[in-house]
């Protein structure tokens, strides 16, 4: 029987209940229930519309970048829609796409598309998922006949593929090496695990790479059948974001694609459920080659109503402050000194797989962890189901969304196309309709303050259930490491609903971010470099900024700090501690607030500063929105004058370090990486050194924290990069109080070179490793030079993006060798002047020794015969158009200051790349390739099975 006082309270309990409920719905009547009942208006700036064969479209006009048009046709078919004998088709259409059609015989596409400066893979490109398929094309304006080419490719696309028998027989090749470069150990373990958390789902058989057999015999009529099934109006939009005028892109998507036809049988498109189950299915999945460990809670959650009304879109914004909160506990776990997992996340939202939804928790963590990781999250969820959330915890959560909508809306002019034209996709694929930026801002301001504690909390006990819960643990498998049983998962499911838990305890070092006093100091010189509209002034301290304002984005500011010297400048017995000094003070903070404190204290501000001590020089990198430009100015003051030395952070620092690289080797292309740096590096102790628990025990925290100070402790030779949206009259004062007042000891110092050298050239080396049939070829060329010519930099990054192009053709396309290939050339200035050039893809084993031979076939050709003029004029016209988009984008602008200082360049030379361009000729690739591609500098690099060895 219960005692008086606990019916009392129990009596106090319900009467809490109830006058909650009541204000909740308070909350959300009147005005703003009406309000609410609106349907989501769509935004004012895209046009959308829809033809009368059921095709829709969405038009946008927007000027950044200029002079071009982001083109999309997506279809809403993907590898759900295959039958049986078609499994991996959807995938495979997309790449016939680009093989030949009604307009473009054969390779002719990309042949034309390069010529105007479209890069293929970088510009051009195309995706399959589930359940569409989407091509992008983006068109340069301002020409009559390339805008005509741009919609015939568009026509092709969505009903002229052609299919010819020769290039699908060529391309099976290509779909392979890419089905290839999938067999790792993450794609394996998915596919033991996928059948058991998505049992009797259409999802669990159809991964959009398909399989094997049928990419390899499927017939014409095969694919015929699935693009005439599927590829027809009523499942596709045409998205057109950019420099256009409206009506007359209106006009030519009516007169263009009202003529195509739906089929007279046409089939349903299913959308295919994802069925609950009472029990808990677990999967645990090892495999020799995994790099990491991670731990997955997923709870499936039905299929909501789509996104239609405000009060749907108010809904959403509760679901992101319920993520918020939650990922900022975790993040507060994972800085602890001893943190339970690497890296952690919550979030619900769309299911990875399905149409539903799912409330998921990830993590990742270190080999023997799992079992904590796995309470940890089991029991952070079950802290949040039990006891809610606090009132500090809604509030910085509010701040963060609110400031996100903000960040939107300021940038709505400065967005590039591709963003918008995405968006659009992602509403026609889920059938909803996109609001604007500005729209959400101002819902936002009206709505969250009327979302209260009450109506978050209760979604912790409507998704964390005992039913339609799996368990997903992957990691490595080795001699000695016993997984987690299945039992255990099971006891621990029940043992932490059982296990008392506390309350969070939400605490915060204090309010009040910067309390030091500081002797301001001044301004002595200012110097305007007109050509690149850059503003250099020289502090009283000595340090030296450079300031660029531009309008390229309407809420950012850049910064850069960095000066000479490094971890170069310390002795091999103190290089742990070194090389590690700007990671732990990262992780520990400034002043008197820890990393956690300054996430809840920057609660919806737009601010980052952080630091590094690199090999040749330290220095900091952040950003921040104009609004908070005094902030980031005080980040930087405090990690020059007070970087936090906290024992806790060192601890996690460490444990974090030692979990990532833990197993990282176990992978092939890793271990790869590996060996290959040793060799060029000649086994020097400072070339490739990756963490060890003895390089751990070696980092001593107070001579980590010693040398920070000292690389630290001269702002005087320092140059300071601002590139963004400020007003220089305001940014002033702030340099005058934050950075002139930074101290300086008149030093003067330079990076030490350390000696690191590749061993001399001419060497071929195989390596093995991993147990599939893939290869790694890597061939690189590298050599010394007298002196650092930007012209030879030019030239030979130009040769690297013509043999990109021409390897494509023969080794992509021709030989069907490869789905990929990387080929880019470089000069360096530090520590010595040397060129770099490398050749890297994957291929099959058997197929390596054609592949290297043609490759140096075709390295001979260019030096005996030279390229042609289409050759050259095609990536010519590629960099134009990269450059005239650069020139608009502030980070380019950011790495070019910090370069043309750091090396001392006159910034009047600054648009000699224009003229460079214009000045190339075929004749400077012929003898670029013979003076730096020769027998001697050259460097082969196999990865090859272990079988092979």
């Amino acid at each position: 029987m219960r005692s008086l006082q606990n019916i009392i309270s129990l009596a106090t309990a319900l009467i809490m209940i109830s006058l909650v409920s009541i204000a909740q719905e308070n909350r959300i009547t009147g005005d703003i229930q009406q309000m609410l009942e609106q349907k989501i208006p769509a935004d004012p700036d895209v046009r959308i519309g829809k033809l009368e064969n059921g095709l829709a479209y969405y038009i946008r006009k927007n000027s950044k970048p200029e002079d071009k048009i982001e083109f999309l046709l997506a279809v809403r078919a993907g590898s759900t829609q295959e039958d049986e004998d078609q499994r991996g088709l959807a995938h495979f259409i997309e790449h016939m796409a680009f093989n030949g059609s009604k307009n473009f015989k054969k390779n002719e596409l990309v042949d034309y598309l390069q010529s105007i400066g479209v890069e293929f893979g970088y510009d051009l490109n195309a995706y399959t998922s589930f359940g569409e398929t989407v091509y992008m094309l983006p068109i340069p304006t301002g020409d009559d006949a390339i805008m005509e080419k741009g919609f015939q490719v568009l026509e092709d696309w969505a009903a002229g593929i052609a299919f010819d028998a020769e290039e699908i027989e060529k391309e099976r090749g290509v779909i392979l090496e890419e089905l290839r470069t999938r067999r790792n150990a993450s794609q394996r373990m998915l596919n033991k695990w996928l059948p058991i958390a998505y049992k009797d789902t259409r999802y669990a058989e159809r991964l959009p790479i398909g399989k094997k057999k049928v990419i390899e015999t499927a017939n014409r009529e095969t694919f015929k059948k699935f693009y005439d099934n599927w590829y027809r109006p009523n499942l596709m939009a045409i998205v057109a974001v950019g420099d256009l005028e409206l009506d007359e892109m209106e006009t030519q998507i009516k007169e263009r694609f009202s003529s195509l036809e739906n089929p007279d049988n046409e089939l349903t498109r299913e959308e295919y459920e994802v069925p609950g189950h009472e029990e808990t299915r677990i999967a645990i999945v090892q495999d020799k080659e995994a790099a990491f460990t991670q731990v997955q809670l997923i709870y499936k959650q039905s299929v909501e109503e789509k996104m239609e009304t405000l009060s749907d879109m108010r809904r959403q914004m509760t679901y992101n402050l319920y993520n918020t909160m939650l990922n900022a506990r975790l993040s507060e776990l994972r800085e602890s000194a001893n943190p339970p997992f690497l890296f952690g996340f919550t979030s619900y939202g769309r299911a990875s797989f399905g149409n539903g939804q799912e409330y998921s928790s990830f993590a990742s963590v270190s080999e023997d962890g799992v079992e904590n990781g796995l309470k940890t999250l089991l029991v952070e969820n079950e802290r949040v189901k039990a006891f809610g959330f606090g009132a500090g915890e809604l509030e910085r959560a509010k701040k963060q969304l609110l400031n996100r909508y903000d960040r939107q809306a300021k940038e709505v002019d400065k967005t590039e196309s591709r963003p918008y034209a995405m968006r659009y996709v992602r509403s026609f694929t889920s059938e909803t309709t996109p609001s604007s930026a500005k729209f959400n801002y101002d819902l936002a301001t009206k709505l969250l303050g009327g979302i209260g504690l009450d109506e978050i909390n209760q979604y912790a006990s409507k998704w964390i259930k005992d039913t339609d819960r799996v368990v997903i643990i992957t990691g490595p498998e080795k001699e000695g490491l016993e997984p987690i049983k299945e039992e255990r998962v099971r006891e621990l499911l029940v043992e932490v609903t059982r296990e008392k838990i506390e309350p969070y305890k939400d605490e915060l070092a204090g309010s009040s971010f910067f309390t030091k006093k500081v002797t301001k100091g001044a301004i002595n010189e200012e110097k305007n470099i007109d050509n690149v509209g850059v503003v250099q002034l020289k502090l009283s301290n000595g340090a030296t900024v450079v300031l660029k304002q531009t309008d390229f984005k309407n809420d950012e500011i850049l910064m850069s700090a960095r000066s000479d010297g490094g971890h170069s400048l310390y002795g091999d017995d103190v290089f742990e501690s070194a090389s590690s000094a700007s990671a732990i003070v990262a992780q520990s903070g400034v002043s008197d607030f820890s990393s956690t404190d300054l996430r809840k204290l920057f609660a919806g501000k737009t601010v980052r500063v952080s630091p590094f001590i690199g090999t040749y020089s330290e220095g900091l990198n952040g950003s921040s929105s104009p609004k908070d430009l005094e902030t980031m100015m005080q980040m930087i003051h405090l990690y020059f004058t007070s970087p936090r030395k906290d024992e806790e952070a060192f601890e996690s620092y460490k444990k974090q370090t030692l979990g990532f690289f833990q197993n990282i080797f176990s992978s092939p292309q890793n271990y790869f990486r590996l060996e290959t740096s040793k060799v060029m590096s000649k086994n020097h102790p400072r070339a490739s050194s990756f963490p060890t628990q003895e390089m751990m025990d070696k980092i001593d925290l107070d001579k980590a924290y010693e040398i920070f100070q000292e690389r630290f402790a001269d702002a005087g030779n320092f140059t300071f990069v601002f590139v963004g949206n400020f007003d220089l009259d305001k940014i002033k004062p702030l340099l005058e109080t934050y950075i002139a007042s930074l101290p300086s000891i008149e030093r003067s110092e330079n990076w030490k070179d350390l000696g690191i050298r590749p061993p001399k050239g001419d060497l071929e080396k195989v390596i093995y490793k991993g147990t599939d049939p893939k290869s790694q070829i890597n061939i690189m060329y590298r050599g010394g030079l007298k002196s650092y010519d930007v012209n030879e930099n030019y030239r030979l990054s130009s040769l690297g993006e013509i043999l990109s192009n021409r390897l494509i053709d023969l080794i992509r396309e021709e030989k069907s060798g490869a789905y990929s290939i990387s080929t880019r050339g470089s000069i360096s200035r530090t520590p010595y002047v040397n060129y770099n050039f490398s050749i890297n893809f994957p291929t099959g084993p058997e197929k390596v020794d054609e592949l290297m031979a043609a490759i140096y076939d075709e390295i001979d050709r260019i030096k005996k015969e030279g390229i042609t003029q289409e050759d050259l004029d095609k990536i010519k016209e590629a960099q134009r158009i990269d450059r005239k988009e650069n020139l608009k984008n502030n980070r380019t602008w950011l790495n070019s200051l910090r370069t043309y200082y750091q090396y001392d360049i006159d910034l009047g030379e600054f648009y000699d790349y224009e003229k460079r361009v214009e000045a190339l000729t075929t004749k400077d690739i012929q003898q670029t390739a013979k003076k730096y591609l020769t027998d001697k500098n050259r460097y082969q690099f196999l990865l090859m099975p272990e079988e092979g060895e």
